[in-house]
């Protein structure tokens, strides 16, 4: 304890001879995050630092556990960065370490399985290990679970369940046992492999293209299947982007300029970065094919704006439900103990100028998929309505 009042002493001092302190941290590594110098230096007001030396100090002496001052810096940490939105995170060295295995464009699953028990009617947590996260988290198997971000379980099938648990690597989502016990947040680090793009032509010559995850040749593939199945019998095309938790925004970029011949696909708004456009180049090779696209409530960031730049440019169709609302550019800032930041650096804005996160896509035509439906029952009914559209 003696230490970490010796620094707080310190600080404190240089505050109050300083009028106000500048910061500065080298946290330069190429290809991850490269600050420039104006941006390592952050003014930090006393009075905001005098408030925390008391805080800190009525937390040491007076809360009912006497907690280490490591673990009393590293919490305040990682609440000043979760406070700031619901991407933001410190990661610990070896969360930092996991990430840098994976891309932007990895699906992830979790540790367990969630499976309806038929006694009961409750999704139940079933194959769960020991030593996994989730157990050092407290959960078991037998648990049932309530309730997964602003979902719950009780209505829905299989499938619907199954891809609640589905998301980008890295990414959390909040498990809720009962309506009276506390979120639990579950990061998704179970690396899945992902299929290429799944074609299937319905009976009535609409082509469905389930695009899992936007990935480096994802816009190469959806040419080539869209060249392929292009017959004169063709009526449509269905772009199902249901569950798609993003990927590379460079891929979605590629993807919807297959389809445009102009104008802003999207665009970015940075405090630190910098603004940026992308334009679609010209090109009429897709012209003349009707497209849609299918959204649901998991749909997010780079599915976004592929959705957003072809509904704005009333090039595509959409049908579903309104997208998750993830428009955000992140980055990494590693920190000398190994530790890094993951932080919002940049927002993604659609091509009329609308912030995506937060709001998420409207459909032009709103069908959720009821939960007593088979699937396939419902893509034939998503194709009919798209056929509809003139």
């Amino acid at each position: 304890m003696a230490q970490a009042w010796k620094y707080i002493a310190v600080l404190t001092g240089l505050l109050a001879s300083g009028g106000q302190c500048a910061w500065a941290l080298d946290v330069k590594r190429p290809g991850v995050s490269d600050w420039d110098d104006d941006n390592n230096v952050a003014e930090v007001p006393i009075e905001s630092i005098e408030q925390f030396v008391q805080i800190y100090g009525i937390v040491k002496e007076n809360y009912v556990e006497d907690k280490p001052d490591d673990a009393l810096f590293l919490q305040a940490i990682k609440g000043m960065v979760a406070g700031l939105d619901r991407y933001s995170r410190y990661l610990t060295a070896e969360d930092y370490k996991q990430l840098l295995q994976y891309t932007e464009a990895d699906i992830a699953t979790v540790d367990f399985q969630l499976v309806l028990d038929p006694h009961t009617h409750q999704w139940q947590i079933k194959n769960l290990k020991d030593n996994s996260d989730p157990a050092k988290l407290g959960l078991k198997n037998g648990y049932s679970v309530f309730k997964i971000d602003t979902q719950e379980l009780k209505n829905l099938n299989p499938e619907q369940v199954k891809d609640l648990l589905y998301g980008a690597i890295g990414t959390t989502f909040q498990l809720q046992l009962n309506a009276k016990n506390p979120a639990i947040t579950i990061v998704r680090n179970k690396k899945l492999e992902v299929a290429d793009i799944e074609p299937v032509m319905l009976h009535n010559q609409v082509l469905v293209l389930r695009v899992k995850v936007f990935q480096q040749d994802t816009g190469n593939e959806l040419k080539r299947l869209i060249e392929e199945y292009n017959t004169p019998r063709l009526k449509a095309v269905l772009i199902d982007l249901r569950n798609n938790p993003g990927g590379l925004l460079s891929a979605a970029v590629e993807s919807a300029d297959l389809f445009l011949n102009q104008g802003v696909i999207v665009s970015t708004k940075s405090r630190s970065e910098g603004n940026q456009e992308f334009q679609a180049l010209p090109s009429n090779e897709f012209a003349n094919i009707k497209l849609g696209i299918l959204t649901n409530a998991r749909s997010a960031s780079a599915a976004e704006v592929f959705t957003a730049a072809l509904k704005e440019h009333k090039r595509a169709w959409v049908i579903g439900e309104k997208s998750y609302g993830k428009g955000v550019v992140q980055k990494l800032f590693p920190l000398p103990n190994g530790a890094a930041l993951q932080m919002t650096v940049s927002h993604y804005f659609t091509p009329n100028g609308s912030m995506i996160d937060g709001q998420g896509i409207q459909p032009n035509q709103d069908y959720p998929w009821p939960a007593d439906m088979k699937e396939d029952v419902y893509i034939n009914n998503v194709s009919e309505l798209l056929l509809k559209q003139r």
